[in-house]
């Protein structure tokens, strides 16, 4: 066996028929290239994650049959495995998720996966039946050599990878749908390297790359021998690896985050894991717009850190002319805001509108006083004080604003711009900045989005296209005025200070601490600030009490791309809106 190729491709979920063309592509270049065995990823024929595709429309599962029988006729010049959804038991539609290896114009043998987990991006469990696992179901010979077969999380299994030390394997192959997360390629790779060690065999890991919603599978691919990568394939885009098994012309693609290690204390300097979260943002954006047969997108520009980028990010995959910002100032924003979105369009070359919200809000506080006065007389009740009843106007006005130009004109999508520090504390409004159709940068929090917009700076191809003063100014929704300053109420003094929250949300996330043990524990904000105690448990005991009520508001968010480590993302965080709990 001289070449083995890793087909890295980027399959629809559930379109067969797109998915089929695919795997056809890569077997033709395959043969043109001498390859005696190619590998797909993991349910490279159906797409994953299938989340509950399969539960709600069955018939798929009967499609999906038909097209085994079909890529069976490719493997007439290559041999392939490929990944797809078995049928277990017609009467029930249960299935399995199956690896089968093809030759000759059949399928000669089929795996099936047995450890099927229920949490993070791996739902298998809803729509997948578990098969017992035994050693040697688990091996494939194939010209003279060995190839023992593992599914995505079996690889962090030490039972499962130990069972295959008395089968003398020459090669494990790993087929998988990993998502790009924070330190992902750390953990795995020091897995692969374990396992390749441990059984003294070759390592061929086989990662499925695109976009599902708020999933983005990265790629990857790689070969391992002896703990060290020998072939790696490129991250977030499709790639045909052809192996060498001699050593001859082996191809390493640079890893995105290969210096990125997990901190033990939160750390301010995300520079060596900045070049992985564009990635992942750019092809989630690109395959939600592709995939969905959108082309434009259209998002308020506020002059703020969160819609800059995001517009950075939007004209960077679909291009400067089909990203639409809107600028909407109230009597409340200020010059510089305005000025700075304004010159960001400029720099990026999108186009951009002015759209005034004076007489929306006017008109809407008018009609609402008067439906409130005649509320409180009939029920003999008061009104609230200091309500965020004419904030959340603003607010709504502007969405409804974006929401009118994505309905009169086709393909255009509206943009939600909130971070994950703003969703962690609710710091948004519903039906408001909150509302969009896809979220980029819903998974990064603030001061990780100021270092992100300065390396878009510096390495997008938008060079120096974000405004100096967006990158230093204190961050503000600029809904309302502060008594004490008289000026625009900026995040910080409503919240706290990012630097302390998102150390919070680290904690929580990373470290699962709690209420107390942070309280005990010394922040980084701390080595630079005076803080006292009492401050302190004070914006604890905020974030807490505002993260109790948030949760409603994060079930409303659209979807939007995971990329951290954690995430509050609603697809992977299943938290009951209804709940008291004392932490």
């Amino acid at each position: 066996m001289n070449n083995i190729l890793l087909a890295q491709i980027n399959p629809i979920v559930g379109n067969l028929d797109y998915n089929y063309e695919k795997i056809s592509s890569s077997l033709d270049y395959a043969t043109a290239n001498n390859a005696d065995l190619t590998i797909f990823s993991e349910l490279a024929l159906f797409g994953s994650p299938v989340l509950d595709l399969l539960i709600k429309y069955p018939r798929l599962l009967a499609h999906s049959s038909e097209y085994i029988k079909k890529i069976e006729q490719l493997s007439q010049n290559t041999p392939f495995l490929c990944g797809f959804c078995e049928c277990a038991n017609p009467d029930d539609n249960t299935c399995y998720n199956s690896l089968g290896f093809f030759a000759d114009g059949k399928l000669k043998k089929v795996i099936r996966k047995s450890i099927l987990p229920f949490k993070d991006e791996f739902f298998d469990g809803r729509s997948f039946v578990s098969y017992p696992f035994e050693p040697d179901d688990r091996i494939i010979e194939f010209k003279d050599k060995r190839f023992f077969v593992l599914f995505s999380n079996e690889i962090f299994n030490s039972d499962i990878v130990n069972s295959a030390c008395n089968l003398s394997p020459d090669y494990v192959i790993c087929v998988a749908s990993f998502i790009s997360r924070t330190h992902r390629n750390e953990v795995l790779n020091s897995a692969l390297n374990q396992i390749s060690q441990s059984l003294k065999a070759r390592v061929l890991f086989v990662n499925q790359t695109g976009a599902t919603d708020s999933f983005v599978t990265y790629g990857q691919s790689r070969v391992i021998n002896n703990g060290k990568i020998v072939a790696q394939a490129r991250a977030f885009d499709e790639d045909n690896l052809i192996f060498n098994t001699s050593g001859d012309k082996n191809r390493i693609e640079q890893s995105p985050d290969s210096t990125f290690l997990m901190q033990d204390l939160f750390n301010l300097d995300y520079d060596a894991d900045l070049e992985r979260i564009y990635g992942t943002v750019k092809l989630g954006i690109k395959d939600y717009f592709s995939k969905n047969n959108f082309k434009t997108a259209v998002l308020g520009l506020s002059g703020g850190l969160d819609s800059t980028v995001c517009a950075v990010l939007l004209a960077d995959v679909l291009g400067p002319n089909n990203v639409i910002g809107v600028s909407m100032p109230s009597s409340i924003t200020s010059k510089e805001s305005k000025d700075d979105a304004g010159c960001l369009a400029k720099n990026l070359g999108i186009n951009f509108y002015q759209v005034p919200i004076g007489q929306m809000t006017q008109a809407s506080s008018v009609t609402f006083d008067d439906a409130f006065e005649k509320i409180e007389l009939n029920r003999s009740q008061k009104r609230v004080q200091g309500s965020l009843t004419f904030d959340n106007i603003q607010a709504r006005s502007r969405a409804m604003i974006l929401w009118g130009i994505s309905n009169e004109f086709s393909s255009a999508l509206p943009i939600a711009t909130s971070d994950k520090s703003e969703l962690y504390m609710g710091y948004a409004t519903i039906n408001g900045d909150m509302s969009g159709s896809f979220a980029p940068i819903c998974d990064i929090t603030k001061t990780k989005l100021f270092a992100l917009g300065r390396w878009l700076n510096k390495n997008s191809q938008f060079k120096d296209a974000i405004p100096q003063s967006v990158l230093t100014k204190p961050p503000g929704a600029e809904l309302a005025i502060n008594p004490d300053t008289g000026k625009p109420l900026t995040a910080e003094e409503a919240l706290m200070p990012y630097e302390f929250l998102d150390e919070v949300i680290w904690r929580i996330e990373v470290k699962k601490q709690d209420l107390d043990s942070m309280l005990d524990d010394k922040f980084i904000y701390e080595t630079k600030n005076k803080l006292d105690k009492d401050t302190k448990k004070a914006w604890l005991n905020k974030f807490y009490k505002r993260l109790s009520t948030s949760t409603f508001k994060g079930s409303l968010m659209p979807p939007g791309v995971i990329c951290d480590y954690a995430s509050i993302n609603k697809c992977v965080s299943l938290m009951p809106i209804t709940a008291k709990f004392i932490l």
